[in-house]
């Protein structure tokens, strides 16, 4: 049998051969994964969401080590408040007498992250450590300041300038508008991918000059929106013509992939079918978690970045709901899960660390290479095209 045929207007746009991209997903997708999917025919994309510049610069020479073909990198654009840029500024919060900030005392200098949250979010971190058994932090780690990132904007600048010296052909704002950054990747050949959750959201990254336009609806893992899949994707095709749309959230197979170009996408962006593969770089442990999950077994939470996020469920994340306490801005909630996701790697308690995943964890039982994963998709996607409606539907016009 020959090589199986599936092509759009995105695999023109993209220079793929397949209409598939995988989600930059933070932490998982690092160079052998995106190298695994491009080399197969699609898009990969490194989830570049807390990788300082450098660290982006490393993961870009390992993949054109690994395929020559077009890959992208992926970085949130926040907006609102940033985290503290400096660790040893005290900021607002900080310097607060009210009981809305907690200071080291008057004319003291914090020494850590947790210094510049408010008093409340201290005092749950702190009972979070003594609920779970977890070691109390007294210095700064590689979770909390990978997470306290995430708000910054001049730490966004810095990745985003990063990718355009490197010249990396796609570039992806899984979070914000990439509008102002457009041209530049224009200017160099680049295509911008854009991830929206809502109709107005689309429209806007689509009269900044996005090239393709990512609808996710709720079932997605990670970061994601309160509409789903069926229901966005249309409509947001409808908003933004001509611009190419994906679609995002619930699709994990071949019959996802044939069901988002009968909506009349041009593509798919799938990313919880291939966080569970062997390349994704992502421990065992969670990985196994996804792998018995169930469809009712993940949860929108905001206790990791501040943003909804679906995760799989855990007793982490209850408690964080139990205590009743709003989310802080992005980076500074960062701190607050952080610090304690830290505890948690120190105590080998994994199962309350951030764990991304869709509802199509379901219908996941196993952890394959990513080619073979991608291989099946395209091969079932292909089928019901090709033969597989035909043969079940009759329909004339």
């Amino acid at each position: 049998m020959g090589r199986p045929v599936l092509h759009t207007r995105l695999c023109d746009i993209l220079d793929i051969e397949y209409p598939i991209i995988l989600a930059g997903m933070g932490g998982v997708s690092t160079a052998e994964l995106v190298a695994a999917v491009s080399e197969a025919g699609g898009l990969g994309i490194v989830g570049a969401a807390s990788m300082p510049a450098e660290e982006i610069e490393r993961q870009v020479r390992r993949i054109r080590d690994l395929t020559s073909k077009p890959f992208g990198v992926d970085v949130l654009l926040p907006s609102g408040v940033s985290a503290p840029r400096d660790p040893n500024h005290r900021g607002t919060e900080a310097q607060s007498k009210d009981g809305k900030g907690e200071g080291a005392g008057a004319g003291d200098r914090p020494k850590r992250p947790r210094d510049y949250l408010p008093a409340a979010y201290n005092t749950f971190i702190d009972n979070a450590e003594h609920e779970f058994g977890l070691p109390a932090k007294g210095e700064d780690s590689e979770w909390t300041a990978g997470m306290s990132r995430l708000g910054s904007g001049d730490f966004s600048k810095r990745q985003v300038e990063a990718i355009l010296d490197l010249k990396v052909p796609v570039f992806a704002a899984g979070l914000g508008n990439p509008a102002p950054w457009v041209e530049r990747f224009h200017a160099q050949g680049a295509k911008v991918i854009g991830l929206v959750g809502n109709v107005k959201n689309a429209r806007r990254i689509a009269d900044g000059g996005t090239d393709v336009v990512v609808a996710q609806g709720t079932e997605a893992g990670g970061h994601t929106g309160r509409i789903g899949t069926m229901a966005l994707v249309p409509q947001v095709i409808d908003a933004v013509a001509p611009t190419a749309v994906c679609a995002a959230g619930g699709i994990g197979d071949g019959r996802g992939i044939a069901s988002a170009l009968a909506m009349g996408c041009d593509g798919v962006w799938i990313g919880t079918a291939f966080l569970v593969s062997r390349e994704a770089t992502w421990p065992d442990v969670l990985k196994e978690r996804i792998l018995a999950a169930t469809e009712e077994d993940t949860r929108v939470t905001r206790l990791y970045s501040g943003k909804t996020m679906r995760n799989i469920n855990n007793p982490l994340i209850e408690y964080w709901e139990s205590q009743k306490l709003d989310a802080l801005p992005m980076g500074m909630q960062g701190i607050v899960s952080g610090e304690i996701m830290s505890g948690a790697r120190q105590a080998n308690k994994l199962e309350l660390l951030m764990n991304p995943a869709g509802q199509i964890s379901g219908m996941l039982h196993e952890s394959r290479p990513a080619k073979d994963i991608f291989a099946d998709m395209v091969r079932e996607a292909a089928e019901i095209i090709a033969e597989g409606l035909p043969r079940r539907v009759k329909a004339s016009v």
